[in-house]
């Protein structure tokens, strides 16, 4: 355990210097322990290992020192009691979900969702005798009535993927807890950067750490943050014995990139905050959704919430999908990706590639149709990627 983790720090010191654990060796780069096992000065030292009573490693399918350096700078950047890591995002949030709920429990979602947790809700878990009710998430009416019966979880994304929607998390925390839920709120849009969900009445938050806390495209990974006993009896249990565990590797890569997560993330919002106002003045436009906008429909939540617009921004292209499609076969500097939080500018057509598994019904309950463009703002000159959108659009 790291004695790295001063609550008092302010976040840049936080983010470069929390749960660093340096070897004998003194490195100033956080050490790669790249390896399955560990080895024991005596049998009474495994057996007592494995059993709880002496602390230690015993095999990275449970813990990792350099996993564990990620963990702990996590938990001091949100705040959190305790933090674990996974393989992926989605290992995060389906671990989150999964693990606490058994046959007979109620789960209530909103339906504005990433195309995979929507199908963990509509189909992986009515298949374990979870029933899921899907509401409006901006709908607090909604909300009330779903939780006036109990629940054991609530899950969320604010913003939302992919037309940036908002959800109450405050309002929606209370509703949870008074129905006995718990809320999970996955914050991978805003990063803990711009909004801080353990603070507003989450009890759990969900990461895919590829995107904003790595930010550069290299690896998959994923943490869940929240309170030590719910982690302990439900995270640890499933962790162990399912293995969606994290490459050491990609552990010390994202914790390479919450060295500059800060940076990043503020000045990418700063760009795209300027190319929303650019993007909405334009002709082939029918619509642009982006937080930091007035125009936004839940402008009111986001600007409480948040302390920015972030980086996503959602555009509505005037024809449809074919002229959506004729849009990004355009772009010239901005790259045609499904992934986001990138330094690079990608973007995407949900209906067709991120939400592409949900029915025309389903995308139409979150507002997605076929004209709709994802863009993730990057850090090249605002300039530059102005220009493209411009150029690309010209083209319809």
């Amino acid at each position: 355990m790291s004695d790295q983790n001063n609550i008092d720090w302010k976040l840049a010191t936080k983010l470069i210097r929390g749960g660093l654990d340096r070897s004998p060796h003194g490195e100033t780069s956080e050490a790669i322990y790249m390896t399955s096992g560990y080895a024991y000065p005596s049998a009474e030292v495994a057996a007592a290992r494995m059993s709880g009573d002496e602390p230690g490693f015993v095999y990275s399918r449970y813990g990792n020192p350099t996993n564990q350096m990620l963990a702990e700078r996590l938990a001091l950047l949100e705040n959190a009691e305790t933090c674990r890591i996974t393989a992926s995002g989605m290992g995060a949030i389906s671990s989150a979900m999964l693990a606490p709920c058994k046959v007979g429990d109620r789960v209530v979602a909103a339906n504005a969702l990433f195309g995979s947790c929507r199908y963990i809700c509509s189909d992986i878990l009515p298949k374990f005798g979870v029933e899921t009710e899907f509401v409006d998430g901006a709908n607090l009416d909604e909300w009330a009535r779903a939780l006036s019966r109990p629940a054991r979880l609530v899950l969320i994304e604010s913003p939302s993927n992919p037309l940036l929607s908002a959800v109450d998390i405050a309002a929606v925390a209370d509703m949870a807890h008074q129905a006995g839920a718990l809320l999970v709120v996955d914050n991978v849009f805003a990063s803990p950067i711009l909004q801080k969900p353990l603070a507003l009445g989450a009890d759990i938050v969900v990461y895919s750490a590829t995107k904003h806390m790595d930010g550069q495209g290299r690896v998959l990974c994923g943490a869940i943050l929240g309170k030590s006993d719910f982690i302990e009896d439900h995270i640890d249990p499933w962790l162990r014995h399912t293995g969606p565990a994290a490459s050491p590797f990609n552990a010390w890569t994202v914790l390479k990139g919450l060295e500059t997560i800060d940076l990043r993330v503020r000045q990418a919002s700063q760009n795209a905050a300027a190319l929303a106002d650019i993007l909405a003045a334009d002709q082939h436009i029918a619509r642009v959704y982006y937080p930091g906008r007035q125009d936004h429909p839940e402008y009111a939540v986001h600007s409480r919430q948040m302390q920015a617009g972030g980086t996503l921004i959602a555009m509505s292209i005037k024809g449809g999908r074919p002229e959506a499609f004729r849009f990004l076969n355009a772009l010239k500097l901005v790259d045609i990706s499904n992934n986001l939080g990138d330094t690079k500018s990608l973007a995407c057509h949900p209906a067709s590639t991120t939400h592409r598994a949900l029915s025309a019904e389903q995308q139409a309950s979150m507002g997605l149709d076929e004209s709709w463009v994802r863009l993730s703002v990057g850090l090249e000159d605002p300039a530059d990627i102005a220009a493209d959108l411009l150029q690309a659009l010209s083209q319809i």
